[in-house]
């Protein structure tokens, strides 16, 4: 009986490290790729866009919260906060969602991704918002 059970945890872990679509994220996500750009500008466009704007600029005045305490969209252009993060930081941002990944901050309405996107949607998105940065932010942000 124990056999059995291990084997079906066996079975169970390859089946999440072997999930169709999904690999593991490159330490550094590769803006040159145009593929990837162009996917992450689609999967953006879907499931971020709504709360981050079209263009990448977040909510306005999304540094002050909303009466309620809870935390307005941040823009993912240069005039936020996301290349002050690491890759693997956001990442986890997007696959944990805000109030998951950093409780302490506020109320965050960030959803979590990890059962929505890949990990090769993630790249794309974060390839997409990486794209539109200079080349210093992006020398910056990759030594984070």
């Amino acid at each position: 009986m124990i056999g059995l059970v291990v084997l079906g945890g066996l079975l169970i872990l390859i089946g999440v490290l072997l999930r169709p679509g999904d690999a593991n994220i490159p330490e550094q996500i590769d803006v040159s790729d145009q593929q990837l750009v162009a996917t992450g500008q689609e999967v953006y466009e879907t499931y971020c866009a709504a709360c981050h704007g079209f263009e990448l600029e977040g909510q306005p005045e999304w540094q002050q919260p909303y009466a309620d305490g809870s935390l307005k969209a941040p823009p993912h252009d240069e005039t936020g906060h996301t290349w002050h993060h690491s890759d693997a930081y956001l990442v986890e941002s997007i696959k944990l969602g805000g109030a998951r990944l950093e409780p302490n901050i506020g109320v965050s309405a960030m959803p979590a991704y990890e059962d929505t996107l890949t990990d090769q949607q993630i790249a794309a998105v974060l390839a997409y918002i990486k794209s539109s940065w200079p080349q210093e932010i992006l020398e910056a942000q990759s030594a984070r």
